[in-house]
């Protein structure tokens, strides 16, 4: 599962619409929508605004791989 389907996942489980998390940050509704269902990545600043919106920290929908070619 991406990043953005986690997210999905996460409000849905707290009754947080996609509307409003696009209200509280500031992105756009067809570019949140595309992220949420993992056609498009959030751009960093964008994940920050939404770990912020959610109070949450910005290691809770990631997780560590290793790095290629490594």
């Amino acid at each position: 599962m991406d990043v953005g389907q986690k997210i999905r996942v996460y409000i849905e489980e707290k009754g947080i619409s996609q509307v409003e998390l696009c209200a509280r940050t500031n992105i756009a509704p067809a570019k949140m929508n595309l992220s949420l269902s993992g056609k498009r990545r959030f751009s960093f600043a964008e994940y920050q605004a939404i770990c912020w919106a959610l109070s949450v920290g910005v290691e809770t929908f990631l997780e560590p791989r290793p790095l290629e070619g490594a």
